[in-house]
């Protein structure tokens, strides 16, 4: 794996890390212990994962103490954001696109981040700047 400084982290690779009965999550750990890069996600991002966690208020707290201790950075979403947001819904209408999803491009953009660790194919699609592809950096076996 090539190193990265900044790493995107999208809610289904997180989640899959928590969850231990997701069929990714000894991937996900392996990844976790080897990488040194600084995660960054959204707070829809969080959002969607305590909603996927939703089922285990212990695991979501596990995920919100690890949030708070600076494990991912949390990158706020601007007032101008809404609008490349609303953009990038209207383009990837058909996926369709997933809010959470189109934070994180928006972010991509805003603080040049190529790389993302994500379980999400439509992430194949999602282009940054409209032309440059994203490079995943975890993809599951």
């Amino acid at each position: 794996m090539t190193y990265h400084p900044l790493i995107l982290a999208d809610s289904g690779f997180l989640f899959a890390y928590y969850s231990a009965r997701d069929q990714h999550h000894q991937q996900v750990r392996r990844f976790f212990e080897s990488c040194t890069s600084e995660l960054v996600t959204t707070p829809i991002c969080i959002a969607e994962v305590m909603w996927l966690l939703s089922s285990d208020w212990r695991t979501q707290n596990e995920f919100l103490l690890d949030v708070a201790k600076g494990l991912y950075e949390c990158e706020q979403i601007l007032a101008e954001d809404f609008s490349r947001i609303a953009q990038l819904n209207a383009t990837y209408f058909d996926l369709p696109g997933d809010f959470a999803d189109l934070s994180l491009i928006v972010i991509s953009e805003r603080l040049d981040i190529a790389a993302i660790a994500t379980l999400d194919r439509d992430f194949d699609v999602y282009r940054r700047y409209r032309k440059k592809p994203f490079e995943r950096v975890f993809l599951p076996q």
